[in-house]
């Protein structure tokens, strides 16, 4: 994310997508993102990637890094 601009468009794409809810934070470069069961993070970073977007998965609480 270069602007606050960025982090709006991809906070609206995200919650355009059918049960998910997002918000982006663009201080930090970061988005808090829920979705339905059966859905995978994995699914979220690949739709980002299609649009030029960099985005990663992060790891849970304790898990150790990919």
């Amino acid at each position: 994310m270069t602007c606050a601009s960025c982090a709006a468009r991809i906070e609206r794409k995200l919650n355009r997508l059918d049960g998910v809810s997002a918000a982006v934070n663009f201080a930090t470069e970061t988005a808090r993102v829920t979705f339905p069961a059966g859905g995978t993070a994995d699914d979220l970073v690949s739709g980002g990637r299609a649009g030029r977007l960099h985005a990663r998965a992060a790891s849970p609480p304790g898990a150790s890094p990919r």
